[in-house]
């Protein structure tokens, strides 16, 4: 059951990144002045879309809450590190940023070693 609160913290955390970041880019570069960038950011916090961000990240941090009922801490830790393979990934696919040959290798090496640990801790 661990394991499935784990999975359910990955998702809320990716779904919260992934729509934040959608409707930053929709809203546009951030403005110079620190009044419009005040209204900018208040604009952002009132968007449906972002309280949702905002709310799955906060679903996110109860379901790590339940995870670590289940699990050691030293066992459930490395697999927040999936956040960043996910996120990254998604970034490519959905908004199609970049993703080079350093992005692979340190993607890969985070993978390699939440496996080494999911499997030896």
């Amino acid at each position: 059951m661990g394991y499935f609160f784990i999975a359910l913290m990955l998702a809320l955390t990716l779904y919260g990144q992934l729509v934040i970041k959608w409707r930053v880019t929709l809203a546009g570069p951030l403005p110079a002045t620190l009044p419009e960038q005040m209204h900018y950011v208040g604009a952002l916090l009132l968007s449906p879309w972002v309280l949702s961000g905002l709310l799955a990240a906060f679903l996110a941090s109860v379901c790590w809450i339940f995870a670590l009922t289940k699990l050691e801490l030293g066992r459930a830790y490395p697999f927040t590190a999936l956040t960043l393979v996910l996120v990254m990934a998604a970034g490519t696919l959905v908004f199609g940023e970049p993703m080079g040959a350093g992005k692979v290798a340190g993607t890969a090496l985070i993978v390699a070693g939440v496996l080494v640990i999911a499997r030896y801790a």
